[in-house]
């Protein structure tokens, strides 16, 4: 039976950004032996939502991010930062999670990923329906069916769900990545850990439950 895991993230939490690579690998890694959820969670919702230029904090948290984990964030990124305009909402960000997700149900990862590379490197909204369509195209899904998707109630509803699921889960921070266990669930690692950090984990959480 296959080793039961939620990973819980933003598209618009940098650190996630920065996990990313991380937990793809470790999921690359551990295929035949895990089975990873992914659900979002709204770390910019209701008074949170707000222009990123407003964020005093951000500059020097992604040379931070960048520095320990290696991502790169990108010249349409920069662009957005200097502008300071564009409003970090994560409702609509897992909205668009949510219809990539019923698009492409086994492929939930490599959509939260693409949605990551969208905003932190091209600098695309993930507020906007044409950022969910370029990356249907680019994963190979159907791109009508992802952009009707992000503008109907059920993928609003499940947004919702998610935040409502991952509140339950104790999940207060992002990323986060869970293992469920007997007794209840564990977190694995932390936003700088690597993908052998996070199976050398699972490894000993494993073997004592053995």
């Amino acid at each position: 039976m296959a080793v039961r895991l939620t990973y819980v993230f933003d598209a618009c939490c940098g650190w996630c950004y920065g996990f990313g690579p991380a937990v793809r690998g470790f999921a690359d890694a551990n295929a035949g032996r895990v089975r990873l959820d992914v659900v979002s969670g709204g770390l910019f919702t209701g008074a949170q939502v707000a222009p990123i230029g407003t964020m005093t904090y951000v500059p020097g948290a992604n040379a931070r991010i960048a520095a320990l984990t290696g991502v790169e964030f990108g010249p349409g990124y920069h662009g957005l930062v200097a502008d300071g305009r564009f409003k970090m909402d994560s409702t609509a960000a897992a909205t668009g999670f949510a219809a990539l997700r019923a698009a492409a149900p086994g492929r939930a990862l490599e959509s939260a990923e693409a949605m990551q590379r969208a905003f932190y490197f091209d600098g695309l909204s993930l507020s906007e329906a044409s950022t969910y369509r370029h990356i249907a195209e680019q994963q190979g899904m159907d791109a009508d069916a992802v952009v009707t998707g992000f503008a109907s109630p059920a993928a609003r509803t499940a947004a919702a769900q998610d935040f409502t699921r991952a509140a339950r889960l104790g999940v207060t921070s992002y990323p986060t990545l869970l293992l469920h266990t007997d007794t209840g669930v564990i977190r694995l690692g932390g936003p700088t850990s690597t993908a052998t950090q996070l199976t050398d984990a699972i490894d000993r959480h494993l073997a004592l439950s053995e």
